[in-house]
């Protein structure tokens, strides 16, 4: 049986995994409205797995003998201004999901739940590879800067990105 604070903890988690999946969907029909279908693949892939997050998180509750209460999923925020933004935006709630999952590991450590605390590693992991990745894309934006060229090529290996189901074996 999983504690109350960490059932709590988590369900809130499943809530954060779909709002980033929302977040990521506003994120890619921005990105088709101005053309750069590549950019939309990368964040609508993201988006199945902000999907795919949630769901881990949903089973492992249940697995657990826990209670799901899914909450209502906030609209985004759709003000883009340019892709560089977009994707520092993208950081910046990568960011917000890592501090969330860190504190997801801290209480299952203070509640002496080792189940919870050993299943949260994959999330750690997780972030470590969302946020690389997001720095990656930001540090090529970068150095681009105003060349139309490379964000075209950019666009163009952005759009081979696909979606690999994510599972967690509980």
């Amino acid at each position: 049986m999983i504690s109350s604070k960490v059932q709590d903890i988590l369900n809130i988690q499943i809530n954060k995994e779909f709002y980033s999946a929302y977040l990521y969907l506003a994120m890619s029909a921005y990105f088709e409205e101005i053309g750069l279908n590549g950019f939309a693949n990368w964040t609508k892939v993201q988006a199945k797995e902000e999907v795919d997050h949630g769901i881990i998180l949903f089973d492992y509750i249940i697995a657990r003998d826990g209670v799901v209460k899914l909450e209502q999923i906030n609209s985004p925020d759709r003000d883009f201004k340019g892709v560089l933004q977009v994707f520092e935006k993208i950081l910046e709630h990568e960011k917000f999901v890592t501090d969330s999952i860190n504190c997801v590991a801290s209480m299952s450590e203070d509640e002496c739940d080792l189940a919870t605390r050993h299943f949260i590693n994959w999330y750690i992991s997780e972030q470590v590879e969302e946020e690389a990745n997001t720095r990656d894309v930001i540090t090529k934006l970068k150095m681009f800067g105003d060349d139309k060229a490379s964000l075209y090529h950019l666009d163009q290996d952005l759009a081979k990105r696909t979606y690999v189901p994510h599972s967690y074996k509980i």
